[in-house]
């Protein structure tokens, strides 16, 4: 059957980008000392907002900007290159503005004007402990003395991420009445809703993840969302904005290294010219880095334009050719995930192969672009996303679009 393509006009990415590369420039000059400093960025976060970014993929109609997801993921790799941490922190917000821009209904209006306004949403899914995998721990019960109909929310969640920053906390629980697993978008700003930011890794130290509690807090009824009718695409979705974590850290590197080899006066007796931005072999070197940040923009670029066409394929009408669309979004961007992993993890460590002991100083603190492209990477093991395009390849076996982590059969430690 022949696909039906939908056009979108597109507002043209340099006006897009212009109106937030300011903002960029002044979240790039300190990302170093908040990360030495632990100080999280509430500040940038509300001056993108204000901004509008929060709004980039509500439609123009509805008061926002109106960005495609290639456009969404450009954007998101340039901010990245500020300071990796965070987009990262903003994942959970752009995954519920995709799920909203995908529902009917009168809710669709009230959260496009929620975004409009710089309202943004955190993300709460992953329980803590040894919960089985499959079961869910968190739970929302209708409340007996409501008369609009309202529920209660009790659990503890851990990578939590941008749920700190956040006003609404999209929250994956059970409810009690009937044992659907759905989605409790939590009002942040009430009693009952405590986050703490006890993120112990060794990268992206300031994503404001962690554990949130939730004691029977309030959840509105138009705010309990049954799974099963979220985004077909959310798990492409979420891998791809780590890879414009990936990405952007590529980048980043990229320009801190060029400018260290610039600006360094001293040589070594057996290199190969008289000043170390002359010398053929760490030029190689940069050349290098700059070729991979090259590469995982375009790989990112491909797999950004398989998740457009799976938005697109929810407005069709055609079941087959929108499962179609959407099983190449999860295959592409399990692809994309294999390649630029390698080329974070790989380029983010060849920039000390340039600038030798002295690069390594913590005061340069060059070494986060490793750590924050290490642990970004260490989401979602590629290892199985590799296996899974395998089977894709020798069997023609669909990849899974929804997965869970858990304790396994026999218990054992959580993640």
């Amino acid at each position: 059957m022949t696909a039906v393509t939908i056009t979108i006009p597109e507002i043209d990415y340099e006006i897009l980008a212009n109106r937030f590369r300011p903002i960029f420039d002044r979240i790039a000059a300190r990302a170093s000392a908040r990360e030495q400093d632990h100080e999280l960025p509430f500040e940038q976060i509300r001056e993108l907002t204000a901004a509008g970014f929060g709004a980039l993929r509500v439609p123009v109609p509805d008061g926002g900007l109106g960005a495609t997801l290639p456009q969404l993921f450009r954007l998101l790799t340039e901010l990245a290159a500020a300071d990796s941490n965070i987009p990262q922190a903003l994942r959970g917000h752009f995954a519920f503005v995709e799920d909203r821009l995908i529902s009917t209904g009168a809710q669709r209006a009230v959260w496009l004007a929620r975004f409009v306004e710089g309202q943004i949403v955190g993300n709460s899914w992953t329980e803590v402990g040894t919960v089985t995998i499959g079961d869910v721990n968190t739970k929302v019960s209708p409340d007996p003395g409501s008369t609009t109909g309202q529920f209660r929310i009790s659990g503890t969640k851990y990578y939590s991420t941008g749920s700190i920053f956040a006003d609404w906390i999209d929250t994956f629980s059970q409810r009690t009445d009937n044992g659907v697993k759905v989605i409790s978008v939590v009002d942040a700003h009430q009693p009952g809703v405590t986050h703490t930011d006890d993120w112990d890794g060794f990268g992206q130290r300031t994503t404001g993840s962690g554990t949130s509690t939730f004691t029977d807090a309030v959840v509105e009824a138009g705010n309990v969302i049954d799974f099963d009718t979220r985004f077909k695409y959310q798990t492409a979705f979420y891998q791809a904005v780590l890879l414009a974590v990936l990405a952007g850290s590529i980048r980043a590197a990229e320009r801190e290294i060029a400018l260290e080899v610039r600006n360094r006066t001293r040589i070594f007796s057996h290199g190969n010219a008289d000043s170390f931005g002359a010398d053929p072999q760490i030029l190689q070197v940069v050349g290098q880095v700059s070729a991979r940040a090259y590469a995982a923009a375009a790989t990112l670029e491909s797999a950004a334009r398989a998740l457009q066409g799976a938005y697109d394929g929810a407005f069709l009408g055609n079941v087959e050719e929108e499962e179609r669309r959407n099983d190449l979004a999860e295959l592409e961007t399990a692809q994309a995930q294999v390649i630029i992993t390698e080329l974070a993890t790989r380029a983010t460590s060849d920039i000390f192969d340039a600038l030798a002991a002295s690069g390594t100083s913590t005061k340069k603190n060059l070494d986060r672009h490793w750590r924050n492209a290490r642990t970004a990477a260490s989401h979602n093991p590629w290892v199985f996303k590799a296996r899974i395009v395998g089977d894709y390849a020798v069997n023609g076996t669909n990849p899974p679009r929804v997965w869970a982590i858990g304790a396994g059969p026999k218990g054992g430690a959580a993640e």
